[in-house]
């Protein structure tokens, strides 16, 4: 009886895991938009671009370039008028917002256009700031494919109207075991769009409608 119990609540487990997974991609699978599609949106207000690992020597990794690149192209496109790039920033000697502003800037687009967000160590955490404290509403989102569902799934539940433009440019090592996490991910960040929790940092208001010099601190190569 107790093994029966226990397979039976494993099984319980399983299809809840999945049934939420099934949930979260299948209520924004329709957000989900190409390149030329995103460019032909009307009034978004920016392109979030999500952070990930920054080299030792200050370069983006292959998979933050990829990211970088599409968020670069959306712009150069007419797709918003602003990039926030948020990332993690949270440690002194680690930078991932200061190196993703300067591929942007190199790139050509106005330091102005360009607003970091320090502060973003999570997804939900990015989403949750990019409302509050950069006052966003209609937003544009660029990860690669695996996160993307989840990413405009929080928005949309904190309620940003939200898009979403993957950047698989090429393949990436690892990527069966981030499938597999990400499966869990979705299901964390469900419950955190259901609690709604506040960020680690909040603070005064930035509009992303204004300049992005807002957002340079004593560190930064903008400041």
């Amino acid at each position: 009886l107790v093994l029966a119990f226990g397979v039976a609540a494993c099984l319980l487990g399983m299809l809840t895991v999945l049934g939420i997974n099934g949930w979260v991609k299948g209520s924004v699978s329709d957000a989900i938009l190409s390149e030329e599609n995103a460019a032909a949106l009307q009034d978004v207000d920016c392109i979030i671009v999500l952070g990930c690992q920054v080299r030792d020597d200050g370069t983006p990794s292959h998979m933050l370039e990829d990211r970088l690149r599409r968020s670069v192209s959306l712009y150069q496109k007419g797709a918003a008028p602003k990039l926030l790039m948020s990332g993690d920033h949270g440690r002194q000697g680690y930078d991932e917002v200061d190196t993703m502003k300067r591929y942007a800037v190199d790139a050509g687009i106005d330091s102005a256009d360009v607003f970091m967000d320090h502060a973003g160590f999570s997804t939900y955490e990015t989403m949750y700031r990019a409302k509050e404290i950069f006052c966003a509403k209609k937003v544009l989102i660029v990860p690669q494919e695996y996160p993307l569902y989840r990413s405009v799934y929080i928005a949309r539940q904190l309620g940003l109207d939200a898009y979403g433009v993957a950047c698989d440019y090429r393949t990436y090592y690892g990527q069966t075991a981030r499938d597999l996490r990400e499966i869990l991910a979705r299901v964390k960040d469900f419950g955190m769009a259901i609690a709604k929790p506040e960020p680690t940092y909040l603070g005064e208001t930035i509009p992303i409608s204004g300049d992005g010099a807002l957002t340079h601190d004593e560190n930064s190569d903008f400041g």
